[in-house]
This record gives C-alpha cells, structure tokens and sequence, in this order.
C-alpha cells in the first residue's frame, strides 16, 4: 500500500497524524492573527512612544505597509520551498522567525529598529500560511475539505479576538502596553516543539517529490522523458505561467485575491476610526469601539466556518460569488448610512465581517484544489500573497486616500467597490471542485 493510500484508509495512526497537522497549523494561523491585528491595535502607541506623540500618521502607515510587503515576499519564497522542501520544515522554520522577530520587537530602543524586526516578522508570517493550508488540503477527506479549511482559515480570525482581548486587559491607553503585547507574540515559539514531535509530512507532496527527483535524475543521464515528467523538472513559478491552463486559471484567481485582501483592507482598517466617531457623537464610553471591533472579528469568524459549510454544500464556485455580493452589498450598507444607535452599527458591522472577513477561507480551498501537488505551494501562495502588495500600497497611502475623496466613509465606498471584480471573476476562474480528489 502506497503511503498516500495509507493516509486516506483512516487507520489510528494516520487518524493521529491528521489530527496532529490541523492542530499545528491553527495554532500557527491563529498566532499570525494575533500577530496581524496586535500591530494594528498597538501602531499609534508605538509611533508616540519610539517617534513622538506628535508624530506624522505616515509612520504608521510604513509599519502596516512594510509587514505587508514583507508578508507577501515570505508568503511567495515559503510557496517555492514547500513544493521542494516539504510542508513540515517551512511551516517549523516560518512559525520560529516570527515569534523571536515578534519578540525581539518588543524591546526596541527605537523607530528603525522595530522596522527591521517587522520586516523579519513579516517574512516568518507571511511564509506561515502556506505550508499550514496545504498540509491541511492534503489530509483531509474530499468530501468534507472545505469545512476543513475553513475551520483552519477561521483560526486568524480568533486570533483577531485574542489580541483584541489582551489589548483590552493591559489597558489600551498605557504607553507600555504595545511592548506586552509584542512579547506575548514570542509564545508562537513553543508550538515548534509541537510541530517537530508530532507533525507528519504531506503524502501527496512525498509521492509528487519522488517522482520530481526520478524524473531530474533520468534528465540528468540523458534520458528521454514525456511531457509529464518534462513538466516537473521546471521551476514552478515558471511553470505557472508557462502553462496556459494554468496561467489562465491563476490570472482570474489573482483578480478574485484583489478583490477579497483590497476590499477588506479598505473595511477593516477603517472600522474602527469610522465606529469611533460614532461612539465619540453618542457620547459612548471609548470602550465601545473595542466592542464593535470583537463584532467586526466575530462575525468574521462565523463567515470562515459558514463558508466550509456552503462550498461542501453549493460548490466552491456559487459560495464564493455570494461571498462576494454580500461583501459589496455590506460595504455600501457600512458606510453609506448615518448610524445614531450604536446597536445597529454594532450589528451591520457583524454582518460586514461576516462577508468581508469570513470569505478569505477560498483562497486556501479552491485554489489548491485546481492545481496539482508539484505546484499546489507554489500557487496558492501566489494567490494569496501577490494582492497583498495593492493592500501595502493602500495602507501606506491611507491618509492621502481618505483625504482625496473626502472622509473614509467615502474612501471605504470607493475602493470597497472592488468586490465587483470578485463577483465577475469568481465563476470564471476555473471549475467545480467540490468534492473532487486534489490533483496529483
């Protein structure tokens, strides 16, 4: 029996394995959202303490534009170096460079040094996601592999809440808080020991890099090899793209990534400054900001579980077009209307986090499943990670943006307006996978 065949037939130990790989990626996706949403939660305290209290607003849009960038570059390398090196090691070596970076950070004596540890964090972030997803992707049931990413997916989301949890109890307006918060992003550390102890590697990835290592060393004597095993001695970045197949696939599914990480840059980075406001002219205790903050995370927690369930039940394809016609409808509802109850604006902010949030899970889902094991890394980390440099962008530019088209709630339509991109590319991309084995 192959090992692939092993895996599937659900005897204990494998059962144990599986077990073992989903926890170890959760935890992981959940500290890369702690970690996410930590630097967004403790950015203007960081400015005022390393820069000054009067500091220019830019200097926080260089820390989320910099880990943005950075998370898109370890994002794109992780993806090449799990389709060759393996799902197990990159997902250990990415979870230990963020968390002592993370850690490291929280002991900056200045500006430039904090930049460089983010950077660096940034990379072990960025390089965490891929290896985490496809070792799920490849050990879960087919029938039930988007309930399983989708649970896998919705771990940032938690770790949303925890950080916004934690911020909350070290006081939001204590100039120490931010180094707290960071040295707790030195904990992901620990999950390493898990993962060496206990984690399995891919036996779909061991088949696929078998047969690559069979087909570069007959290549290498001189043998004739067919246009199977000619393929797999490419590089896969270049294969991607050299392939029309997949280069027409991975052009539509980079359309729908932009539209979901762009849409929801413009929503969430703006949440809490447009319910802010809110709260200030209803004269509601400062802590309410933080309540709709949770609901924003929470609903978006509900959407990655809910997204499972509708791509196993409906398809991938329809689950993600109603992803993002509800994301488009809640944007417009978001910031278009004047909100005088802050209970109503709790909820719609819920339900925008449903949808703008909750829909990120199809990047770990369907794009993985239209490729096969040899590029399956490679291409689900360009998926997610090569949109992230329009998110960067906006971040960096974030202040210029709200200021040239008059407010956020402006800005938050303008750009929100993306998901039109999604809805018209979304059933173009590629076709129906549920339920289907992944590619081998």
């Amino acid at each position: 029996m192959s090992t692939q065949a092993a895996v599937r037939t659900g005897s204990q130990p494998a059962a144990k394995t599986r077990r073992a790989n989903f926890a170890s990626a959760w935890l992981g996706w959940m500290l890369d959202g702690f970690e996410t949403y930590a630097i967004v939660l403790v950015g203007s305290l960081v400015v005022a303490d390393l820069v000054g209290k009067g500091a220019s607003p830019i200097y926080f849009g260089t820390i989320l534009a910099v880990q943005l960038i950075a998370w898109a570059i370890g994002g794109l390398a992780s993806g090449v170096l799990i389709d060759y090196f393996g799902r197990r090691k990159v997902l250990m070596v990415s979870i230990l460079t963020y968390a002592i970076a993370t850690g490291l950070a929280a002991l900056s004596p200045n500006f430039a040094i904090f930049l460089v540890l983010r950077i660096i964090a940034g990379l072990g972030m960025g390089a965490e996601w891929g290896p985490g997803s496809a070792l799920v992707a490849e050990t879960w049931a087919d029938r039930s592999r988007g309930r399983g990413i989708a649970l896998l997916q919705c771990a940032f989301g938690v770790g949303f809440l925890v950080a916004t949890g934690v911020f909350w109890l070290l006081g939001p307006t204590d100039p120490g808080t931010w180094r707290w918060l960071l040295a707790i992003g030195a904990l992901p550390a620990l999950v390493v020991l898990f993962v060496r102890r206990r984690v399995g590697e891919s036996p779909l990835w061991e088949d696929a890099d078998a047969r690559r290592r069979a087909a570069s060393a007959r290549a290498a004597q001189g043998e004739t090899l067919d246009e199977h095993e000619r393929a797999l001695t490419v590089f896969t970045l270049r294969r991607l793209f050299n392939e029309p197949v997949s280069r027409s696939r991975m052009l539509k599914l980079l359309a729908c990534s932009t539209a979901s990480l762009v849409g929801w840059w413009a929503v969430s980075t703006w949440v809490p400054q447009y319910a802010g406001a809110v709260v200030k002219a209803a004269g509601a205790a400062p802590t309410t900001t933080t309540l709709i903050v949770v609901a924003y995370n929470a609903g978006g927690v509900l959407g990655w579980l809910a997204w499972g369930v509708l791509a196993d039940t409906i398809g991938r394809r329809w689950a993600l077009w109603s992803y993002f016609a509800g994301a488009l409808v809640m944007t417009w509802v978001l910031f278009g209307i004047h909100y005088s109850s802050i209970g109503l604006l709790t909820f719609v902010v819920a339900v925008n986090g449903f949808f703008t949030l909750g829909q990120m899970g199809w990047m770990a889902t369907y794009p993985g499943e239209l490729f096969p094991t040899s590029l399956r890394g490679s291409a689900i980390t360009v998926v997610f990670n090569v949109s992230r440099v329009f998110a960067a962008a906006g971040a960096l530019l974030a202040g210029a943006i709200v200021g040239g088209l008059g407010g956020i709630a402006t800005a938050a339509l303008v750009i929100g307006s993306i998901y039109v991109l999604g809805l018209v590319f979304s059933l173009l991309a590629g076709p129906e996978t549920k339920g289907k084995p992944l590619p081998e």
